[in-house]
């Protein structure tokens, strides 16, 4: 099982004044996966508490997959791509833009999303974006390639229909 980490950017959510289903809606879509979500926790749209938690949970948590949601768009506290930058050793755009041009499919709307995708140490971390229907759509065109993704990055083995 890949361990995973689930972060929520809203300023919102994080002062309690919105309900976060962002998180739900991925849960859903790992479901029935090679994943177990491990951590969760909401915070708001402020690049140095977004870095603090990719390092806690990359670094000394050593998750396998952080999804973050939220902040990924034009608003001016829009933030999470640029926090998510700092912290990675090297990016993967192929990730990012997969998920948009899937999502461009649905709506024109997915062009809005900068979202980034990117590995620090022996993590992969993807940027979501903070709707329910814009994380699930975002997810699921990447789900197919995530174990793979996964056990290269984390160098332990991974078989469709075999979960370590």
């Amino acid at each position: 099982m890949f361990r995973v980490g689930i972060l929520t950017v809203s300023d919102k959510g994080a002062r309690g004044e919105r309900e976060d289903t962002t998180h739900l809606a991925i849960r859903e879509v790992l479901k029935g996966g090679p994943f177990e979500v491990v951590a969760y926790e909401i915070v708001p749209d402020e690049p140095p508490q977004i870095k603090k938690v990719l390092r806690i949970w990359a670094d000394r948590e050593r998750l396998d997959l952080i999804l973050t949601n939220g902040g990924t768009g034009l608003a001016p506290r829009d933030q999470t791509p640029e926090a998510t930058r700092e912290v990675l050793d090297r990016e993967a755009p192929g990730l990012a833009e997969l998920m948009r041009l899937k999502g461009l499919a649905k709506t024109p709307m997915a062009a809005l999303s900068r979202g980034v995708a990117g590995v620090r140490g022996k993590t992969l971390i993807l940027n979501l974006p903070g709707s329910p229907k814009g994380a699930r759509d975002s997810l699921e065109a990447v789900l197919p390639v995530l174990p793979h993704a996964l056990s290269l990055i984390t160098g332990r083995p991974w078989k469709e229909g075999h979960h370590e």
